[in-house]
Formats: C-alpha cells, sequence, structure tokens
C-alpha cells in the first residue's frame, strides 16, 4: 500500500504545466519585459510569484501556494478542487479501538 500524502498531492497537481486549465490547475509562467519570471495559479486567486530566474520563479510560487493553503485552511476559506483533491472536506478519524 503507497503512502499519500493529501497537501503534497495537491500542490503537485497545483503546479503541474501538463493538465488543461479547464480540468485541473495549472502553473502559468510567463518571461517579463526586464527578463524577471511572474508565475501564477489562476483557480488559486493571489498565488503569484515573481523571481529572477524560472527556477526561482518556480520554487517561490510553490512556497506562495503552500502558505495560500495553509492560511486558507486555518481561516475556512473554500479552496478550489484540484486533480479530485478536495481539501474543503472535514477530516475524518478512526475509532480509537482500531488500533
Amino acid at each position: 500500500m503507497a503512502i499519500r500524502f493529501i497537501l503534497s498531492d495537491y500542490v503537485d497537481q497545483a503546479m503541474s504545466d501538463d493538465k488543461p486549465l479547464c480540468v485541473y490547475a495549472q502553473a502559468i509562467y510567463d518571461k517579463l519585459e526586464d527578463g524577471t519570471f511572474a508565475g501564477r495559479i489562476p483557480v488559486c486567486k493571489g498565488v503569484i510569484a515573481f523571481a529572477s530566474t524560472l527556477r526561482e520563479c518556480e520554487d517561490e510560487l510553490r512556497s506562495t501556494l503552500e502558505d495560500w493553503i495553509l492560511l486558507g485552511l486555518k481561516l475556512g476559506h473554500p479552496l478550489p478542487v484540484i486533480d479530485n483533491i478536495d481539501l474543503n472536506k472535514e477530516p475524518t478519524l478512526e475509532p480509537m479501538d482500531t488500533l
């Protein structure tokens, strides 16, 4: 049985650029006139990053997305469902007698 980390899967799918935007989230990167890069994830309102290289922009966007998710969960904001991963569901706990 493979171990799955829901938050990691959610971030990975949001950052992926190999799926159509109409079905899944997608990171979009633009090279700006001054040679720097901007990245955003349209379905995650406000998730945007800027950096001097594409790799730095990807890293900054991932960090921004992770912070956005954690803040959204803490404040109870609805988060978009990405690749059938719904972080809005209430967690279910296993009964103690199953241990």
